[in-house]
Formats: C-alpha cells, structure tokens, sequence
C-alpha cells in the first residue's frame, strides 16, 4: 500500500510562529518517496495501516526518546572551505579571503584534493541532518562536477553553482576567470553538464548562477550571468550588503545599492537567494519583496564578518523571503542546530544593543528578538520556499527528507513545547540517530540501534 510507514511524534513548522506536533503518528510515503498521508492515532486506519506495514517489513518505528524533523535546508555553503573551516576567524574580510580564502579554493584545480574534501564535506552535512544545501563551488568546472558527483553519490540534494569572478582589481591572478566571456562560457558549460548528470543521475541536483559577489565581477559578467539565469531559468546566488566595507564598495562603484545592482542587471528574481545581508535598508528589503528574493541569514558568519545584526524579525514581519545558511566557512560549524542557536542569541543582542556606555533605552532595537521556533522555521520550511523545492516540512504533497533526533533525558517533567526546545538547544551530530532524503535512507548513525 505504501512504500514506506514511519510511526512516532514529529515537529514540523507550521509557519514562522508555529510548530506543528503530530505525537504517535503515522507518516506514508510512496514510491517516488513522496508523503501522501499522515494518520494520527484517533483516526480508524491507524493500527491496521500500522499492521500492514509491519507486515511487508516497511515500518519504521521510532524509540521512544526519539522525534521526527524535517530534514535542513542550508542556504548559503561554500564547498571548497569545508578544508579551512574554523580558520583565521579573527581577521578582516578582505585579508580572510585574500590571505587563506582564495589560495585554498585555488587547490581545487587539483580533482583528488576536490574529491577528498567534497566526500567529506557532504557526508558531514548529512550527518547533521542537512538535507538540501545551496552550494559555491569554484572557477573549475571539474571539480563542481567532482562535488555534485559525491552529492548524488550519497544522497544530499544540492544547488551548486560554478563561481564567477573576473574583475582583476578585486580577484588575484592566479584565481579568477580570465575575462567574462571565458567565465559565461564556463558557466554555460558547467550547466549543461549539471542537467545532464541530473538526468543521468535521476537526482535533484541543479545548477546555480553563481557570481561570487559584486566586487569580485565586471559589469559584463553580471550581464551575461543575468542573461542565463534567464534563458535557463535557474537559481541564483550570491552575496549582498554582507558587511561594510563590501556594501560601501558598491556603492561608490556603481552610486547605487547592492540590491540594486543585482536588479538592474537581471540578479535578483524570485529564484535569487542573496547571502548576509546585515547591511540592508528597508529600501533594500523592499526591492526584495518585490522580486520575491530570499534572504540566506547566516548568523554565525555574521558575527565574524557582518558588523551588524541582521533584523530576522523585522524583515519576516515585513514579508521577506529568509532561510538559513551555514556559510562554510565564515561559519565555522556544518551545523544548522548552531546557527539556529545562534540566530536566537544574535537577535537578543539587537534587541539590547552592546554598548554599554550607552543609555539602554537607546543602545537596542526593540523587539527584534525571535524564538527558537521561528529559528527552526528558517532552517526548514522557510529555506525551501527560498528555493521554491517541496521539502522541509512534515506535510501531505512534500519529500520525504526526514532526521531522527534523541532527546536529552529530562531531569523534570515536560509539555511538548519544552521538549521541543530542548531538543532543538542540546542536539548534537551524535544525537541524530538517522537521515532520510526522498524516501531513501542516506545516513545512519553506527552508534544508534538502527
């Protein structure tokens, strides 16, 4: 009847207020890995649909300290920095990329190093229960095809973009695209090959217009990228209004806005996911709700590299699009539990502000903290809709991408609004006991019973 039945108690975001709790149910998924049901034990069907699947060996039954999540969707990695995560942190933006950044991802024309940090890499994320990432690769065709490779090799849902970068002021010599005719090329090179792995394949792998950022392209790479994410239809990623001195850049090269620049050259559309963003204006915010573009808030990145807070709870209540990144590496950890952790955190400094020889009357930005539920929104479903992808959440018509989670035992008695926060608090990789993506087991923990 079905292919697969998980019995148990899951949390699925309902909205960026609400968590949805279904306890002791049933989650059907077919053939193509798909959920097309979900039965709750007051309904008649529940213990024979429960029986039969026991019966055909499909039913998979959680312990009892055990919850069902939505698998994460990560908005914002860069692959080839998985090998300096944790790294030179405490320098500038420019001396981090210029000094460790740049000379690493050079490495990458070096296929057995690409396909030793890549396997790595994804079989990390899935083992901290990311399910779909939004990925930068490098300037080397051949290595984004090595990590999209490892990605359909072990399961990960991946959007990989090939990164543009040509303008000589901003890029070093030995790595950056020769010109931006060279780097278009490139880049429809690299998107053709994608669409044919993904056929190949029969996996969700997509390719991703991927300009590094503005400092880093000429006026005539953004042009020509604008007009392939248009002619193929594709995602978008890059980095915008990310910190001071990268904002000030834009401005006074081109006398307008980072949001702007994008939108005059054809970059910022309903499938563009843009990167930090602690500088945007409401101006900025605006232009993005009107082109329905996706904010990646990366709040540990940010706390290294932003100079400032991004406003999640403003920007959610003005109707913008805002998931959640990692940022490999300008975020140190693979973790999407860390950075909702922190997204919490960072918002309660905005509110209270820093500075304290300021008036704290005057040091905050009132009401800008957000709540663990709606940091687990970013994490799930508000990074799917970002990538316009049926995941991240438990509901009839999405993939089944699924993580199985252990509770830490509670020394008191708990409503389920507690455990849920707890569990999101005090997971770690070692607590998640497996990972499915599309109906199909990618990682299992061999330390758990399963």
């Amino acid at each position: 009847m079905y292919s697969q039945v998980i019995a148990g108690t899951y949390f699925t975001s309902k909205d960026d207020q609400t968590v949805q709790v279904g306890e002791n149910t049933l989650i059907c998924i077919d053939e193509q890995g798909q959920i097309v049901r979900i039965i709750s034990d007051r309904e008649p069907e529940f213990h024979s649909v429960r029986q039969t699947a026991a019966d055909q060996n499909n039913l998979l039954q959680l312990a009892a300290n055990e919850r069902l999540l939505p698998g994460f969707v990560d908005l914002h990695i860069h692959a080839p920095q998985w090998a300096q995560a944790g790294l030179a942190l405490d320098r500038s933006l420019n001396d981090w990329l210029n000094t460790y950044t740049f000379p690493l991802e050079a490495k990458f024309a070096d296929d057995q190093f690409a396909l030793t940090v890549y396997s790595s890499l994804v079989q990390t994320l899935l083992a901290n229960g990311t399910t779909t990432a939004l990925m930068f690769g490098t300037i080397y065709n051949s290595s984004n095809l090595i990590l999209a490779q490892q990605a359909a090799k072990f399961g990960l849902r991946a959007l990989i973009g090939k990164v543009a970068m040509d303008d000589p002021t901003q890029t070093p010599e030995y790595y950056r695209d020769e010109s931006a005719t060279e780097a278009l090329k490139a880049t429809r090179e690299f998107i053709e090959s994608m669409l044919k792995l993904q056929q190949q394949t029969r996996t969700t792998l997509m390719p991703v217009i991927t300009p590094r950022f503005i400092p880093s392209c000429t006026n005539e790479l953004l042009q020509g990228l604008g007009e392939l994410a248009k002619q193929y239809d594709l995602p978008i990623q890059s980095h915008c209004s990310e910190s001071d001195w990268e904002d000030q850049y834009v401005q006074e090269r081109f006398g307008q806005r980072d949001a702007e620049v994008f939108d005059h050259f054809g970059l910022l559309t309903d499938q563009a996911v843009m990167a930090h963003g602690t500088q945007l204006t409401d101006g900025d915010l605006s232009l993005f709700r009107q082109r329905q573009a996706a904010v990646a808030h990366c709040p540990i990145s940010n706390v290294y590299f932003g100079n400032a807070v991004f406003p999640t709870r403003k920007a959610l209540q003005a109707g913008n699009q805002i998931g959640l990144g990692s940022d490999i590496s300008g975020g140190f950890s693979p973790s999407l539990y860390r950075n909702m952790q922190q997204a919490v955190m960072s918002s309660q400094l905005l509110t209270d502000g820093v500075n304290n020889e300021m008036d704290s009357t005057k040091r905050g930005v009132p009401d800008s903290r957000i709540s663990m539920k709606t940091a687990f929104y970013l994490a799930t479903k508000g990074g799917a809709q970002a990538l316009n992808l049926p995941v991240g959440a438990i509901e009839v018509g999405k993939q089944a991408d699924f993580q199985v989670v252990k509770l830490t035992p509670a020394l008191t008695a708990e409503s389920i609004d507690d455990e849920f926060e707890r569990l999101l608090y005090q997971a770690e990789r070692n607590s998640i006991s497996w990972v499915m993506v599309g109906g199909e087991m990618v990682y299992q923990n061999q330390e758990g019973h399963r």
